[in-house]
This record gives structure tokens, sequence and C-alpha cells, in this order.
């Protein structure tokens, strides 16, 4: 391909060396250049050699200047040759492709770095979990924490949404407020007092992206480092997460059948700076705290001036009765942080929540919202307020109320048929899960492990426990399965029960007729 002419050192490129194929649809400037960087990556070019010039190159394959111009900048732009002023165009010494073998010679001699890489926050922020399953794949037999996908009203999401894109304002196109879009802070805040009994007005609702920015934001801005926490034991893993990684020292509170035990707390931990609660829903073991238990916790926040950090867990989701009204609505201090998501309602990919605060400290969390990621995206939120405002947040909520109370339905009774003697479900009052509760001494890792291997995803309760957990449980969710799904999944997850040490020769499972 290459011949060098002695006396001049310059390579001789023409025609007869360069094939171009001008009925290929790769552009002739991008053959040429694909040429001349096999020639100089095999050597057939050697490092220094002058190449002809652009006009002479073209004449020798009959081909326009500026296609030799191109092929000859881009490999001078990738470093494969260079100009010299006056000179012409040369193989460049020391090529790209050198640095790459010479990077991977020295990746694979490298030694594990021992010094400290990460902050200390880092090391707590890679070290901490935030959910007890890691997976993103879609919802399986008895994924937590999913809504009914099938239930969204796409159609009409879209009608909202076609209806801003269609005209949008100046508003929602530039940047937005920190604390959020006015008419949805202004919708759930009509929305908390009517159905939640929170008193607030729009000035107090911040926009968040979730629940876990609600949980971060709090924990920035309420806690020092070391600052001593109470969290339910057994207790959301996001929220020790967020908590954790703010620095915080947490102690785990057991949780009874009125909610967190504040005596017990008072006892052993008397002198914390935030308390955080569930009280509609106590997530993972769906207790209810008693309006009596609620009392107590205010009273004794007040009297220590700790901060009480609600965290408003599917209370959209009641089966019977009416729930208690938020712990926010009895708070007569200011000192409650109420957060609430719209997650486990509609969809979790919107990452659409929201915090109350107390007015005094609106300032300091909006600025905090604004230094994490200056606010959500301004065209959900609009749709969003649009969808509360015009009724269909609460039809929803109806709709799925319901199914979700026959899904539960259909869990309970598959249950009672196939998982007797092998994990005891019983029905809840609230909620998008329920308990399996499982013999005594039965590892629930084990259990959830072996039900992995039958394509059944369950959540061991021990996971959810600061100390260790008094009996073994599985979390099911249900609310994003079918009725069909339910059932194939009791069956495998029966299954994979009877081959879980210590359960099989307590008690046969019952199968149907």
């Amino acid at each position: 391909m290459r011949r060098r002419d002695r006396s001049s050192g310059l390579a001789v490129v023409n025609a007869a060396t360069i094939t171009l194929d001008r009925s290929s649809a790769t552009p002739l400037f991008r053959q040429l250049y694909d040429s001349l960087r096999a020639s100089i990556l095999r050597g057939h070019l050697p490092r220094g050699t002058r190449l002809p010039s652009t006009r002479a190159l073209a004449a020798d394959l009959a081909i326009a200047r500026n296609t030799v111009a191109s092929a000859y900048d881009q490999l001078v732009a990738e470093g494969y040759l260079e100009g010299q002023v006056g000179s012409g165009t040369y193989v460049a010494r020391t090529l790209p492709d050198d640095a790459i073998a010479v990077g991977a010679e020295v990746e694979a001699r490298r030694e594990p770095c021992s010094g400290r890489q990460l902050s200390r926050r880092g090391d707590l922020l890679a070290a901490t979990p935030v959910a007890a399953s890691q997976t993103s794949a879609m919802p399986r037999p008895f994924r937590a924490g999913l809504p009914a996908f099938d239930a969204f009203p796409f159609q009409l999401w879209a009608r909202l949404m076609t209806r801003h894109w269609r005209r949008p304002s100046r508003e929602l196109l530039g940047y937005g407020a920190p604390a959020g879009y006015r008419p949805l802070r202004e919708a759930i805040a009509a929305q908390l007092a009517a159905t939640r009994g929170v008193r607030c007005d729009a000035e107090q609702v911040l926009i968040v992206a979730g629940s876990q920015q609600a949980l971060d934001l709090a924990s920035r801005v309420l806690l020092d480092e070391g600052d001593v926490v109470w969290i339910e034991d057994p207790g959301y893993l996001g929220a020790r997460g967020a908590l954790v990684a703010a620095g915080a020292r947490v102690v785990g509170v057991p949780v009874d059948a009125e909610g967190i035990d504040v005596a017990w707390g008072t006892a052993h931990a008397p002198t914390p700076r935030l308390v955080y609660v569930s009280p509609s829903y106590q997530y993972p073991l769906g207790v209810t705290m008693s309006l009596a238990r609620r009392l107590a916790l205010l009273d004794w926040a007040s009297r220590a001036d700790a901060w009480v950090l609600e965290d408003d867990c599917d209370s959209e989701y009641r089966y019977t009765g009416r729930p208690l009204a938020a712990l926010q609505g009895l708070d007569r201090d200011g000192r409650v942080i109420y957060l609430g998501t719209f997650s486990k309602v509609l969809l979790p990919s919107l990452r659409l929540g929201y915090l109350v605060v107390p007015p005094d400290r609106v300032d300091a969390f909006a600025a905090a919202r604004a230094l994490v990621d200056r606010h959500s995206p301004l065209v959900e939120q609009a749709v969003l307020a649009d969808f509360i405002h015009d009724g269909h947040f609460a039809h929803h909520v109806r709709r799925t109320r319901l199914l979700y109370a026959e899904r539960q339905a259909t869990l309970v009774e598959a249950a009672s048929r196939e998982l007797s003697g092998l994990l005891d479900v019983r029905p809840a009052d609230a909620g998008l899960h329920l308990i399996g509760w499982l013999p005594e001494g039965v590892d629930d890792v084990a259990a959830a492990s072996l039900a992995d291997a039958r394509d059944v995803e369950t959540i061991p309760l021990s996971r959810y426990y600061l100390q260790p957990a008094p009996r073994g449980g599985l979390v099911l969710g249900y609310a994003a399965l079918n009725e069909e799904q339910i059932r194939d999944g009791v069956s495998r997850l029966a299954q994979a029960l009877q081959r879980t040490p210590g359960v099989r020769k307590l008690a046969p499972p019952r199968h149907p007729e």
C-alpha cells in the first residue's frame, strides 16, 4: 500500500494503494479516513511519515479536495496526524492507540488503592441500604411497594399533559420556585385538610421528588452529626438510611399494638433530637398508632424539645372504618414535620411527593430543596394540580381502594387454602401488603431465598429490624398483581416453603380439593 520516496521522505499514497468504493453507502471521506488509520496502526505508514498534500492526493484519487481535507482533519483531531505550518502533514510520533494500550497495561498492574477515596459521609451512603428490594424489574408476586399499574388512568393523564404542552405557559418553561408549583401546593393543602385533618396552608407545603427526598431534606435541615434519633423497630429502611447518611445515631424503639413505645424510648434514650414515626399505617407491621399513644408522643416531644417526622404511609388505603387524623393535626407546638408521596397512589416514576413544615421553617426547607435539585419538573406538577383540582384524584383513590381490598381478599383466601401450616397470612385493615408469619424458629431469609428461586419475591421481615426479630415473617405485596398472578404466586410460594428447613416437618400444606 505504501512506497517511500527515499529522497524526500514522502510516503506515496495513491489510487494504487487506496481503494474507494463509490457504490458504498459509507461516505468517501470516511472510507479514506478508515484506510489511512488502518495503514498507520499496521505500520504501513510509519510515525513521522509525511503525507501528500490534500490537492495532490485528491487529484490522484479523482475525488474532491474537501473529501481529503475532511479525512485529514478527522485524523488530526484524533491524534493520528499532525500538521506543521509550511511543511505539510505527518503521521503523529505518539498515537492515541499507544495511550490506550499503555492505559490497559497500567490497569492490569494496578493495586487496590489503600487510601481513603470517599468522605466519611460517602462511606455511609455507600454502605446504607435504602430499600429491602433492590430490583427495578416489573412486578412479580409478591413485590411490595407498588401500586396497580393496570388501574392508572393513562388516557386521562395524557389529555391533561397534552393540554399543558399544546399551549405551555411561560411559567412552566423556565425555572420554578424551589417550594413547588403554587397551584399544586394549594391543591395538596386543601386535600390534606379535607381527608387527613392536616392543619396548614399552601405556604407550608413543599413539593419534593417522593418521600425519600423528603426524608433526606428533613435529615439535612433538622439534624447535626451525632444527634440521637428514635426510629421504629422494625421500620422503613428508606427512613433509616436517610437518617444514618445524615450522621445521626439511630435508636430502634420497639413497636407494639399501639405503635411506637414512647415509654421504652424515654427510658433508653431520653434526649433524642428527632423521632421518626408512621402512625397511620406502620411499615412494615401495619399497626395504627392509638390516639392515646399519639398524645403521649406529642407531650413527650414538647417536653424533650424534639422534632417529630411523620410519614403518612399508605393513609389513603384503609378498608374498614375511617382512619385517625394525622398526627400533625394534633400538634400545637409546630414540631411535627409531615410528609407524603404520590408514588403509591399514582406511579412511582412520577417522583412527586410533599412536605408540610411549620411556617417558621419554610424558608430553610426551601433553601435546602433549591440546593439539592432546584425543583421538581413543572409540567408534571401542573398536570397533578389539575388531576386533584378536577376531582380525578379522589375518584382514583376510591376506585383503587375497592380494587386493593379485592386483591387482598384473594391473597388471604389463596393463602388459607395452600399455605396452611406453612405461612400464617391474615387480612389487614389498611395498606398495600400483608405479613405472612412463619412457624416459630424458621429462618425468613432462607424462606425468601427459596421463594426467589421460584420467581416469587418476598422480603424477610427480619431485614427491617435493628434488634433480632422475635419471629420470622415474609412481607407480601399484592396491589400490583391481578387475581391470576396472586393465585399462581401463592402456589409457587407453597412449593418453596415446603422445602424450607423447619417448615415442612411442622405441618404439611393443604391443597385445594
